[in-house]
């Protein structure tokens, strides 16, 4: 995959090489979500509202077929601990065609859907909220793409802005407003940088440098001194990366110590989640840096509840489908006829999920508490729990 590295990174490259770019990749940014006058479904309280799941299920890839069945698992023991809240949950499959996810939302409708839970990727889920906007029913997608968000369609998915702005926040508190912007030369890559420039310059700080490089290992290496360049003549308190820890970062946050930037002096800072594979905290550009972190509690919480119930660990994204349901039962709890419209939706003291806090935003997009952690000597420390409410700190 990639050219072959000096020998101080070949142990890297062995680990990392064969990671790919498919989960960034299923989410490039489409066209957003049509605008229209939709305001949701009136429902009946007193009677079971009818949901439709749309998932990835019946692509050809067993990967898909497997998160399919955990993200119906998740939706399921959800619901099971409605206490009396009535679901009627209709599973339908998509794959990864946004053809086939329009014309199945259509059909959920058609069978009598108030909702729409799904689909996974960004394409589908624009493809299927366009399907169903004339026909007056919201839907709560799994992606994290922003693009697609607005007008009917909401996603449920960690956001490139939401992490931003929170490490922004938090490392201004630090001391750090002077921010150096690295990023992948990519669609994920550069919506990555546009969140992180946003969050900086909506919050008082300042960028002194953004750099971009080839999502190879040789352009990586290659770019480093430049970056490196460009992050010192800047006077960048931090340098702010969007390079994924299963991809680019290996690589980029070995080639950036070497190339001059001592993270002991400029902080590194992570949009992605560094966590996501144990490897990487040995790294030497991650030691002291920050990055965010779900609520460790919920998200424990979740994971041992579907083992006791499934017998076996669910797909990272399997919570979103937990999340959904929750939402809207709790809605549903309230009585109203009116449960399901954005205007409910979006009610600003959100929902408790299986990774903490999170609420819906009326842009479509949404805020979920993060915590802020750093990496010491190759294990992860909490800087700042996640928070437990909306309007304190991490907000």
């Amino acid at each position: 995959m990639f050219a072959r590295l000096p020998s101080t990174r070949k142990a890297i490259a062995c680990i990392f090489a064969l990671m790919s770019f498919v989960w960034l990749a299923a989410c490039e940014p489409m066209a957003p979500g049509t605008a229209n006058n939709n305001n949701g479904q009136r429902i009946d309280p007193n009677a079971p509202v009818q949901v439709a799941l749309l998932v990835p299920g019946g692509s050809g890839a067993g990967t898909d077929n497997l998160l399919a069945s955990d993200l119906e698992n998740a939706a399921r023991l959800a619901i099971s601990d409605l206490n009396g809240i009535r679901i009627d949950l209709r599973v339908y499959n998509t794959g990864a065609d946004p053809v086939v996810a329009a014309s199945v939302a259509s059909q959920a409708v058609n069978d009598g859907a108030k909702i729409i839970l799904g689909p996974l990727f960004g394409e589908a889920s624009n493809a299927a909220g366009i399907a169903v906007a004339s026909r007056n029913v919201n839907v709560l997608a799994f992606s994290n793409n922003t693009a697609i968000a607005g007008g009917n369609v909401f996603v449920l998915g960690a956001t490139f802005q939401n992490t931003a702005k929170r490490l922004v926040q938090y490392s201004g508190r630090q001391g750090i407003n002077r921010y150096a912007v690295v990023h992948g030369a990519d669609v994920a890559g550069e919506a990555g940088r546009d969140a992180i420039t946003t969050a900086v310059r909506n919050n008082g700080g300042q960028v002194s440098s953004i750099e971009s490089y080839p999502l190879s290992q040789q352009g990586i290496v290659s770019s480093a001194r430049r970056i490196a360049a460009s992050t010192k003549a800047g006077g960048a308190d931090a340098v702010f990366m969007t390079a994924g820890v299963n991809a680019d970062l290996p690589i980029l946050a070995t080639a950036l110590p070497e190339a001059g930037i001592n993270p002991a002096i400029t902080r590194y800072i992570g949009l992605t989640r560094w966590s996501a594979a144990p490897q990487a905290l040995a790294l030497p550009g991650l030691q002291g840096g920050i990055f965010t972190l779900p609520d460790q509690g919920m998200k424990n919480l979740f994971e041992s509840r579907y083992a006791a119930a499934y017998g076996n660990n669910p797909h990272p994204f399997a919570g979103l489908a937990y999340d959904g349901i929750a939402a809207i039962g709790a809605l549903v709890a309230n009585g109203s006829t009116n449960a399901l419209t954005k205007q409910a939706l979006t009610s600003p003291q959100g929902f408790q999920g299986t990774a903490g806090i999170f609420r819906l935003l009326p842009n479509g997009q949404n805020e979920r508490g993060l915590a802020v952690a750093t990496v010491r000597d190759g294990a992860i420390v909490v800087l700042e729990p996640a928070p437990r409410s909306f309007g304190g700190a991490g907000f």
